[in-house]
C-alpha cells in the first residue's frame, strides 16, 4: 500500500467501482483538496486523495451501506456534542480494541475513545447503528481503513485477520465492489 503515490491500477479500479460519469463535476478538484489539507495540517493518503480530487467527493452508491460522505462532512447520524475533530493529531490505535471488554474504568477509557473517534482520521461513512468507516490520515496507520463502532475499533485489511481484502482505500472499495462481506476471514 503506497499512500504517497496513486497506483494507476487502483485509480482505474476506483473509477470502475463508482462508475462516475460526470467528467469530474462531482469531484472537489485539486485546489480544494490542497486547501483542505492546509486547513487541517495533513496530506490525504493516496489513492483517496486522487479519488476526491478527480472522480467524486462522496457517493450515494456505497461503500458503506449509506454511501460515501463528502470529504469535509460527517454522516447524518454522527450526533452532536462530540469533541472537536483534529485530523493532524495521530490516530491512536494500531491494533483491534474492543472497549466493551476492557476492564479499565471509564475515566481511563473515555479520553482514549475521544481520540479514536476524533483524531487522525476522516469519516468515510456509516453502515448504520453507529458503525463508522474511517480512513486514517495521520499516525502510524495512515492510509488504513478502520471500522469504529460503539463497542470497539477494528482495522480493515487481510494483514489484520478479519477480512481477505487488501488494506487501504482501494482494497476496501474493491472488496465492496466484489460484493463480499466486510469481515470474511475464517
Amino acid at each position: 500500500m503506497d499512500t504517497d503515490r496513486a497506483d494507476p491500477e487502483d485509480v482505474a479500479a476506483l473509477r470502475a467501482a463508482f462508475d462516475v460519469d460526470d467528467d469530474g463535476a462531482s469531484a472537489l478538484g485539486w485546489e480544494a483538496v490542497h486547501a483542505f489539507e492546509v486547513q487541517h495540517g495533513i496530506v490525504l493518503p493516496e489513492p483517496y486523495r486522487t479519488f476526491v480530487a478527480e472522480m467524486t467527493d462522496g457517493s450515494y452508491a456505497g461503500p458503506p451501506d449509506f454511501g460515501l460522505v463528502p470529504l469535509a462532512e460527517l454522516p447524518g447520524d454522527w450526533g452532536d456534542n462530540r469533541p472537536t475533530r483534529d485530523l493532524s493529531r495521530p490516530f491512536p490505535l494500531t491494533e483491534r480494541w474492543i472497549w466493551d471488554d476492557d476492564p479499565r474504568p471509564s475515566e481511563e477509557i473515555d479520553p482514549i475513545l475521544d481520540q479514536v473517534f476524533n483524531d487522525g482520521s476522516i469519516v468515510l461513512g456509516t453502515d448504520g447503528c453507529g458503525m463508522y468507516w474511517h480512513l486514517v490520515v495521520s499516525g502510524a496507520h495512515r492510509g488504513h481503513i478502520w471500522n469504529i463502532s460503539g463497542e470497539g475499533a477494528v482495522p480493515f485489511g487481510a494483514g489484520f485477520g478479519f477480512t481477505t481484502a487488501e488494506a487501504g482505500f482501494a482494497g476496501w472499495v474493491r472488496h465492496w465492489a466484489a460484493g463480499k462481506p466486510w469481515f470474511d476471514a475464517e
